[in-house]
């Protein structure tokens, strides 16, 4: 009988091939590098075959390891999903940092208080999730983002966009009408450069506009904001407290963008009474939040 891989050797060839790299791979698997290079060895060794190009800027799989990394990480994940479905973990809600920071830790205590038997993880990720290899078990995703295969979708709520900014900043540039953005230095995130060309197409101004400040976080752009540096678009979500206490304004209201806010929920935690109670409660609370973005008006108004 012809001799089978390790288990150990198959997870250490998955990890790197689909990382790309053997350090990665070992920070993963939480063991040495070295470990990793000789399970991969060993497993090209029996199988006769190589399965990386290797060079001294990056580890690639060949054509034939290609084919054996795709059929392990299905297998793996797999495995994983039946773990999770006998012995279930508490649930791993994925989203943003800003929108950790400024929407949903402002709620967990009312979470806790309505279910206290729900055990809360989270994952600060706001791009592409592996629901399996990253134990998420939903995720608040922007429209614009493609959803993995399988994932069970639900809409949550409209996005709307305010430019918000400091009392004493809007006070001295005399923000009045949304034309007066010509004379405001505009800031933006890198995350999402269009933002501003987006808010300009919901107004109909015809306008160009220079951003002279981006930031590589949402909550980096509404500190500056609160410092009086400038006027910045933002979701008008995360600003509800401050547009409220006076820290900051929205010189021209809420309007709805183009985006929408959308829950992913991993196909084998779907159906656990758990899953279900987070996902109401993320909608209600969303669907809540965004009909209180619809009734700020400008401050002229």
């Amino acid at each position: 009988m012809r001799p089978r891989p390790s288990l150990n050797a198959l997870r250490a060839f998955e990890a790197t091939a689909r990382l790309r790299s053997m350090t990665a791979a070992s920070l993963e698997l939480s063991v040495t590098h070295g470990a990793v290079s000789r399970h991969i060895r060993s497993l090209e060794e029996l199988l006769g075959v190589p399965l990386f190009v290797r060079s001294s800027s990056s580890t690639d799989p060949t054509p034939d390891g290609i084919r054996l990394a795709e059929g392990l990480t299905a297998a793996f994940n797999l495995i994983d999903a039946s773990v999770e479905q006998v012995l279930p973990g508490p649930l791993t809600v994925s989203c943003s940092a800003t929108i950790m920071m400024y929407w949903l830790i402002p709620r967990l205590a009312a979470f806790h208080e309505a279910h206290r038997s729900i055990e809360l993880q989270f994952n600060l990720n706001y791009d592409q999730v592996d629901f399996i290899r990253d134990k998420v078990s939903v995720a608040i995703r922007s429209s614009t983002i493609t959803p993995p295969r399988d994932v069970v979708i639900k809409e949550l709520a409209r996005e709307w966009i305010s430019p918000v900014c400091a009392t004493s900043y809007a006070k001295s540039n005399r923000l009045q009408d949304p034309s007066d953005i010509a004379g405001c230095r505009l800031m933006g995130t890198r995350t999402r450069p269009e933002a501003w060309s987006d808010w300009l197409d919901e107004m109909r101004l015809r306008q160009d506009v220079r951003i002279h400040d981006s930031y590589d976080h949402f909550y980096l752009l509404i500190q500056a904001a609160l410092c009086g540096l400038g006027l910045a678009l933002v979701p008008t979500m995360f600003v509800l407290d401050e547009i409220n206490s006076g820290r900051l304004v929205a010189p021209f209201g809420s309007i709805p963008g183009k985006r929408r806010l959308m829950l992913w929920t991993a196909p084998h935690v779907a159906s656990r009474p758990e899953s279900k109670a987070v996902a109401r409660w993320l909608t209600n609370e969303m669907s809540a939040t965004a009909e209180i973005c619809a009734t700020l008006a400008p401050v002229n108004a």
